[in-house]
C-alpha cells in the first residue's frame, strides 16, 4: 500500500546529524543512500538540478520508511543528448564519477555500513552503465558492504512512463517541490500546440523554435498533478525495497 506525500516520513539530512545520531540510525538499518544526477537543461519550466533533486527527495523518503542515512546528492552525470543545451554542465567521461562513488563506498564500508543504494535521477544509458559498473566492481570485492545501483528509468511498472522534462519528471518534482515546477513558462498550448502526429521523443524536439524544446516525452503543459503523489509513492516503495533486499 502506498502513502500520500504528506504522510511520508522524511529522513533527516546526514549533514545535519551528529556522529551519535548517525550511528543511532544505522543501528536500526545499516543502509546509506547515494543520490546523484546531472546539472542539465530541462526546458524553461524546470530547474537544471532536477535529476539530483528527485533522486535525493526519493532517497530521503525511502530512508524515512526503511531507516538509514542519505548522503548529499552528487551533481555529476554523463550521457544523453543535452550536453550542449543551456546551463547543462556534465562530464564528458565517467572515470571521475566512478572514482568518487568508489571512494564513498570504501569509506562507508570502513565506517561499518552494510548496504549502499546508489540512485541516479539522470537515466541516460551511459549513466546507467556507470552506476551499475561501480556497484558490480564493488560487489566483486570481499568487503562486507553490498551495493545496488539503479536509475529512475529502471523503476518497474511506474504509473507514468519515464521521460526527459515531460510529464514524468514534472510530476515527480511537483510531488517533492511544487514551487519548482513552472509549466506556465512553456508556450501556451492553445497558440503553440505540438505538431500533430509527431514523435514525442523525436529529433524535432531539439529545435530551439519547437514549443517543447528540450522536452522528450508527454507534453507537461496541462499537468495532471493528481497523479504526482501516487507516482512518487510508487518510486519510494521501489527504492525502499532496494534497501531491504538482502
Amino acid at each position: 500500500m502506498t502513502e500520500t506525500t504528506a504522510a511520508m516520513a522524511v529522513a533527516p539530512a546526514i549533514e545535519r546529524l551528529s556522529p551519535e545520531q548517525i550511528e543511532a540510525r544505522l543501528s536500526l538499518a545499516s543502509v546509506a543512500y547515494l543520490p546523484l544526477g546531472s546539472l542539465e537543461f530541462h526546458g524553461p519550466h524546470l530547474p537544471i538540478g532536477l535529476d539530483a533533486l528527485t533522486a535525493y527527495g526519493i532517497c530521503l523518503r525511502a530512508a524515512g520508511r526503511h531507516g538509514g542515512v542519505v548522503l548529499p546528492p552528487y551533481y555529476q552525470a554523463v550521457g544523453g543528448e543535452h550536453s550542449r543545451y543551456p546551463w547543462t554542465i556534465m562530464s564528458d567521461t565517467p572515470e571521475a564519477i566512478e572514482a568518487l562513488l568508489g571512494e564513498s563506498l570504501a569509506r562507508l564500508s570502513e565506517l561499518g555500513v552494510r548496504r549502499a543504494v546508489i540512485l541516479s535521477g539522470h537515466f541516460a544509458e551511459e549513466q546507467r552503465e556507470l552506476v551499475e559498473r561501480v556497484a558490480d566492481r564493488w560487489n566483486g570485492t570481499d568487503a562486507p558492504l553490498r551495493a545496488v545501483a539503479r536509475t529512475l528509468g529502471q523503476a518497474p511498472t511506474p504509473p507514468v512512463a519515464p521521460d526527459h522534462a515531460g510529464r514524468f519528471e514534472s510530476l515527480v518534482l511537483h510531488a517533492l517541490s511544487p514551487e519548482l515546477v513552472r509549466v506556465e513558462a512553456l508556450p501556451d498550448p492553445e497558440t503553440h500546440p505540438a505538431p500533430a502526429g509527431e514523435d514525442p521523443y523525436g529529433q524535432d524536439r531539439h529545435r530551439a523554435d519547437h514549443p517543447l524544446h528540450g522536452v522528450f516525452g508527454a507534453d507537461p503543459r496541462r499537468l495532471d498533478t493528481e497523479h504526482a503523489e501516487p507516482l512518487l509513492a510508487h518510486l519510494v516503495d521501489w527504492v525502499a525495497g532496494l534497501a531491504e533486499a538482502g
